[in-house]
């Protein structure tokens, strides 16, 4: 006879677990469906083990620039790539381990396997076609196996997977996706990068850090085609003082492999192709979700473009399966992912006053170096949408805690509504701003005014200052440039 549950989750990365843990607090009997790691791509693949990859690359930076701060240290520093990829391995391990923790903690039941939605209310447990990687200490006491079981409530948070291009596909070795970039068993000495999003910037970062030779091929007309061009037009500027080369406006055609290097062939805007040989070349054209294999079209659940159609709750157009994170579409964030977990299994429990995922107020995160972060409408966007707009900036070079760390470079800018005072967007670069962007995130959630904002006290010397410089100058009334 099958088990049954209130709800069951397929996918434990954060949108799962954290859904998971949630539908615990709130008493539903709760299961949890993975067929190969806990915490999904994020943790054992994604944003966690990149941050690491990028910590290791930020000090190994500052170590090359240590003159410019008065300190002496003899020689070029290097890096030991093996002992680099070891400690991200280990940060994704240990949190690996946590999530298993919770699961534990929150009494949550962790089947192994993959799962089909069979009909409606019932999936069966199969055997996973990717090896298993059991939890770290503590396991949850309650793992099950293969088999059939109930719920209610089934909730389809499968994930992503790196799209790839016709003629261009992943094979691993000359091609990589982020899988392989995570891991390299030693560093090429030449690298191209296509594509400009998050992943594809952040690996490209790394790896100029890291001393590769780094060329970048975006097809749109600006790197991080999302942000604000003001911003990325710094952030550019930046990276190519670093040494990394970036060809927008630029498509690759094909490839060509040889036995230990790649060529590609890039075509420009005007018609023009060149050709571009490196040791290995990472794919980052964006990623596609989870929607295969699921039984979903079986019982009648809409997708549209690779991902599963919802509503604010996670509800799909079929009663009693829902999707959250990137399975159910942009913006791709871990974050949203969490969010929208919590505010499914809060209206699957029936409580009260629960708001449907705004993903307008979702802020956007990119680690390089400089690092990018924005939130709401770009001033482009706001334009489109025909608001009478005030913009406000401020430079970094106007910040004494940004001069002080050497971290002069940057921009904090903000759009509001002329007529309202709303704060429609914020977009940043520069040091530590995937830190600062909360503080906007929190002030557009409670509606908060420019002049609320220009009332409150920020702390000096910090780098947060220029936030609110940004937004007096929105008005006229900057203090410090």
């Amino acid at each position: 006879m099958a088990e049954n549950y209130d709800v069951i989750i397929i996918g434990s990365g954060p949108g799962g677990y954290v859904a998971a843990v949630r539908a615990s607090q709130l008493g539903l009997k709760t299961a949890i469906v993975e067929r190969e790691h806990l915490g999904g791509i994020c943790l054992n693949w994604g944003c966690i083990p990149t941050k690491a990859l990028l910590r290791s690359a930020e000090i190994l930076d500052h170590a090359n620039h240590a003159k410019d701060y008065g300190l002496v240290l003899e020689g070029k520093m290097s890096a030991d790539v093996k002992a680099v990829v070891a400690r991200s391995r280990g940060v994704s391990a240990r949190l690996n381990g946590g999530v298993g923790f919770l699961m534990k903690k929150n009494k949550v039941d962790v089947i192994w396997g993959e799962a089909k939605i069979t009909k409606l209310g019932e999936i069966v447990v199969g055997k996973s076609s990717k090896p298993v990687v059991e939890p770290q200490n503590p396991v949850p006491k309650n793992i099950k196996g293969e088999g059939t079981y109930t719920a209610k409530h089934i909730i389809v948070a499968t994930g992503a997977r790196p799209r790839a291009l016709p003629g261009i596909e992943p094979d691993g070795k000359l091609i990589w996706t982020y899988f392989e970039a995570m891991k390299p068993a030693a560093l090429p000495k030449s690298l191209i990068v296509m594509g400009s999003g998050a992943i594809g910037i952040e690996f490209a970062s790394f790896y100029r850090s890291m001393g590769v030779d780094v060329t970048v091929v975006e097809v749109m007309a600006t790197i991080m085609p999302v942000e604000d061009v003001e911003v990325t037009a710094i952030a550019r500027k930046q990276l190519e003082k670093r040494g990394m080369k970036i060809i927008t406006s630029a498509k690759i055609t094909k490839v060509e492999k040889a036995d230990d290097s790649i060529t590609a062939h890039v075509e420009t805007a005007d018609g023009k192709v060149q050709q571009i040989t490196a040791d290995r070349m990472i794919s980052a054209v964006g990623v596609q979700g989870n929607i295969e294999n699921l039984g979903l079209e079986a019982v009648g659940v809409k997708t549209d473009r690779g991902c599963v159609v919802i509503d604010g709750y996670g509800k799909t157009n079929i009663a009693g399966i829902y999707a959250i994170g990137d399975v159910a579409g942009p913006p791709m964030l871990a974050h949203k992912a969490e969010h929208e977990g919590v505010v499914c299994v809060e209206k699957i429990a029936g409580l009260p006053n629960v708001h449907a995922t705004d993903k307008g107020k979702v802020p956007g995160c990119t680690y390089c170096n400089p690092q990018v972060a924005s939130v709401g409408l770009t001033e482009a966007k706001a334009k489109e949408a025909g608001r009478d707009i005030r913009v406000g900036r401020f430079s970094f070079a106007a910040n004494g805690k940004a001069i002080a760390l050497g971290e002069d470079q940057g921009l904090c800018k903000v759009i509001f509504d002329k007529k309202t005072g709303e704060l429609l967007g914020a977009h940043m670069v520069g040091a530590e701003v995937t830190e600062l962007i909360q503080g906007f995130v929190v002030a557009m959630n409670l509606e908060t005014t420019e002049e609320e904002l220009m009332h409150t006290i920020f702390p000096h010397p910090t780098v947060s200052e220029t936030m609110k410089e940004a937004v007096l100058d929105a008005y006229g009334r900057v203090l410090n440039a």
